[in-house]
């Protein structure tokens, strides 16, 4: 993961541990306090899973921008084109 990412993980972690504290000093139950840190922590485990996915969607594009598409309809370098326009040679004869 990059490193911006596996920050954001690192905060949401450390978040799913201080907030149940912070809750539980301010006199929170403790049923309470362990349902926000499970909701904390599913919703961690979400956004990481996407963050993941968008990361590979992302190197994909990157992967397929560096190498040239050579299908059928898509020739690269330089040399005669089949078909298309030629001046002068499809005039209608009457």
């Amino acid at each position: 993961m990059g490193d911006g990412v596996s920050e954001v993980i690192r905060w949401s972690a450390f978040s799913c541990v201080v907030v149940p504290v912070v809750l539980l000093w301010y006199g929170t139950s403790l049923p309470g306090a362990t349902g926000t840190a499970l909701g904390l922590a599913a919703v961690t485990g979400v956004c990481r899973i996407l963050l993941r996915q968008s990361e590979r969607g992302a190197a994909r594009l990157r992967g397929e921008e560096r190498a040239p598409h050579r299908g059928r309809h898509h020739r690269t370098g330089t040399g005669a084109h089949r078909g298309g326009r030629r001046p002068g040679g499809a005039t209608p004869v009457d």
